[in-house]
């Protein structure tokens, strides 16, 4: 394990000079083991949303903890406006949720079959049962209320 760890840290710092680099290795990560305390947001691809979320053929949700995913653009507003608030509330949950990242302009293939035509359009996902769909930014305190209820089961 803690070979793995320093195998893992070194790559990291491989490639932190190189954005692009960082990108990519994110998305081939096993974001698997990553969501078991992840800290900030997770990048997903097509294959890492199907590892990690659920098939595109048939709902059914293989993480093991409730997850927010945003579906968001560079250039959208109100994304930029709720970034940093899914990092700190990614931060604060980090042991009971995970949040995910899907960017549409890379993604056009689950935007597509998600029938996304708004941004952000964010799936709030408990352990069990359909996601909870909503569009358009929110506060913090939202965000809260919503994943104590929803995800949490809190209230």
């Amino acid at each position: 394990m803690r070979k793995t760890l320093l195998t893992l840290a070194a790559a990291l710092a491989f490639f932190a000079a190189n954005a692009s680099g960082l990108e990519n290795m994110e998305m081939q990560a096993n974001v698997k083991e990553e969501t078991k305390t992840s800290a900030k947001p997770i990048e997903l691809d097509k294959e890492g949303f199907i590892k990690n979320v659920s098939d595109l053929k048939e709902w059914k949700y293989v993480c093991n903890k409730p997850a927010i995913v945003d579906f968001y653009a560079t250039w959208c507003g109100p994304c930029k406006m709720i970034a940093p608030i899914l990092d700190e509330l990614a931060a604060e949950y980090a042991d009971e949720i995970v949040i995910f990242k899907i960017d549409i302009d890379k993604e056009k293939e689950l935007t597509s079959h998600f029938g996304i035509k708004s941004i952000p359009t964010l799936f709030f996902i408990p352990l069990e049962g359909e996601p909870h769909i909503l569009q358009g930014a929110m506060s913090k305190d939202d965000f809260k209320k919503i994943i104590d209820s929803v995800l949490l089961d809190k209230e």
